[in-house]
């Protein structure tokens, strides 16, 4: 029987010290088409492990209804890996962080009245608990202990930053080991001292989480785990973007100098990530520390492996310093070749709002009260009679709304920018249409409502007999002709095989784009990101469809695929 232990200075494999040497893959941003070659291409960097958190909200969106094929088949994913003779370590959470929409947790779950989250509160602890056992139904067979690849499994994430409930981590590890876990856990947080010492259990094994100045990281870790090997769960070699922002990279010479001062020391590291992935759909997540700040649908990450699947000069700078402490495999892939570009007229098939419906109430119901986990929803009253203008004041908006008057537009509403509020002419009939832009995935905010929140006043009155109207977009169609303003386009093209693709979105305002019904993500003409990847297996040879749902205004009713990714601007 294979063994992996933790021993005085280093984890034990078989009694014989071993160094981890892993990189993060999250199966939910990668099409499962491409879980072998991402994880053969993070193997060619000379890793011998690859890690993994697991989104529970991806696994069970709605209660009751756990999903583990497909995109979720996380035993698929792991077996993989052991195919390529890699170990694994499984992060489960429940809570992800990630830059993943609600931090992993389902909204289900953050919406129960009463709910306590991250602690010890009885509602959060037995959704958790079957939450976890369902996961180790999975997990615990592959187990290196019981000739599987599964050494380390973590946890909780990074707890230290967000509570100190040391009942509720001791609950997280008694369901883990009844459910039959025998590697050893681990927590990780950044190394301050007052997270270290929130964060985790004495029975369970520190680990950190940063991305430079590894020696002083590694020595404030070492106060806190005298003992046992030193771990880098989280080396952050590069960073996310948010709409609004600059394109992050980090220089590959300074991130492989930290990766080298890591392993030369003796330290285990996890590299986060060593291949970002994809946000597709709307699962990408924000953060909110004052400003509200949406995740782009790319999680390039700057990482080692770009997004769709080719190595970096960071791959190159960080394989010759693994190089120097381990085996790494002689070939190398190739650089990645440029995609087909070419360009697809689009048919403007008129404004795609769905009808109003609903009941009214007396004041515009979240999300959540209507049990919706897409990105939009329809909101309408009629207004009394006043001479206009007048201001129409919303307590909140979550997270951004275009309001019209008539069916015409009057108006944008960001809650980035903290706006709340303008000026309405005189109308009979208000209509706005809000978006959820993301889901916050860090700190006191987490599972916070989405839609119009609280009251809505037009010259200080409040205004009654709400309707809302929950939109679907798999099932809505364009109702007319005509691509100005919010429309419906869709275009065909040919590809004599099934390829990876670019989309160069720069013409058009903000909106969703599919291929053949797969959900590329979001698009928005606010920096940075400026193409979205179509991974090849959302194509196929012959016809192929793309489906464009504009909220604003494309410019051009034309679709452009391109040869090289466009994430944005670098900082200067």
């Amino acid at each position: 029987m294979t063994t992996f232990t933790i021993g005085e200075t280093d984890f034990l494999l078989d009694g014989r010290p071993h160094q981890v040497i892993s990189g993060t893959l999250h199966y939910f941003r990668i099409h499962p088409e491409h879980w072998a070659d991402r994880i053969r291409t993070a193997k060619a960097m000379g890793l011998n492990t690859i890690e993994t958190y697991v989104a529970w909200n991806a696994h069970e969106p709605v209660k009751g209804e756990w999903d583990a094929t497909g995109w979720n088949d996380l035993g698929r994913f792991l077996d993989l890996i052991a195919e390529e003779g890699l170990h694994a370590i499984v992060r489960p959470g429940p809570y992800i962080c990630a830059e993943w929409h609600n931090g992993g947790l389902p909204v289900w779950l953050t919406s129960t009245p009463g709910i306590g989250i991250r602690r010890s509160e009885p509602q959060f602890v037995e959704a958790v608990s079957e939450y976890l056992r369902r996961v180790y139904e999975i997990v615990a067979p592959r187990q290196i202990d019981r000739g599987g690849n599964v050494v380390l499994v973590q946890i909780e994430n990074e707890y230290g930053a967000y509570g100190s409930d040391k009942e509720y981590l001791r609950e997280l590890v008694r369901v883990t080991k009844e459910a039959g876990i025998t590697v050893p856990l681990t927590t990780v947080d950044q190394p301050m001292p007052w997270m270290l010492e929130a964060g985790s259990l004495p029975e369970l094994h520190l680990t950190g989480s940063f991305g430079s100045r590894s020696a002083e990281r590694l020595e404030t870790l070492r106060e806190h785990q005298p003992t046992g090997p030193l771990m880098c769960s989280e080396f952050w070699d590069g960073w996310f973007d948010w709409w609004g922002s600059i394109h992050h990279t980090t220089d590959p010479a300074a991130s492989a100098h930290d990766l080298d001062v890591l392993l030369a020391a003796g330290a285990s590291v996890n590299i986060y990530m060593v291949h970002g992935g994809t946000n597709f759909g709307t699962t990408n997540g924000a953060n909110d520390k004052g400003r509200f700040d949406p995740i782009v649908t790319s999680y390039d990450y700057d990482a080692p492996i770009d997004e769709s699947g080719h190595p970096t000069a960071k791959f190159h700078a960080f394989r010759e310093v693994i190089a120097k402490y381990a085996p790494v495999p002689a070939d190398v892939p190739a650089p990645r070749p440029a995609a087909p570009a070419f360009t697809v007229s689009l048919s403007g098939e008129g404004d795609w709002m769905p009808a109003a419906g609903g009941s009214p109430r007396p004041a515009p119901s979240s999300f959540e009260q209507l049990g919706h986990l897409g990105p939009l929803v329809r909101y309408d009253v009629d207004l009394p009679a006043f001479a206009g203008p007048a201001a129409l004041v919303f307590d909140e908006v979550r997270d951004l709304a275009w309001v019209h008057v008539d069916g015409t537009p009057v108006g944008r509403l960001s809650r980035s920018l903290h706006e709340r509020a303008l000026t309405l002419p005189a109308g009979s009939r208000l209509t706005v249409l809000v978006e959820d832009q993301g889901r916050v995935n860090y700190a006191d905010r987490l599972g916070e409502a989405k839609g119009l929140i609280g009251e809505v006043t037009l010259n200080g009155e409040p205004l009654t007999g709400w309707t809302a109207t929950p939109v679907d977009l798999d099932t809505v169609e364009g109702s007319g002709t005509g691509a100005v303003g919010r429309a419906f386009l869709r275009g065909s093209f040919d590809l004599d095989a099934p390829a990876d693709l670019f989309l160069d979105t720069a013409a058009w305002g903000k909106g969703y784009a599919f291929i053949n019904g797969f959900f590329l993500g979001r698009y928005w003409n606010n920096v940075p990101q400026n193409t979205l990847y179509v991974p090849g297996p959302a194509t196929r040879a012959g016809a192929n469809e793309i489906v464009v749902l504009e909220l604003e205004h494309a410019l051009e009713p034309v679709a452009r695929f391109v040869a090289e990714p466009s994430l944005g601007q670098l900082e200067e």
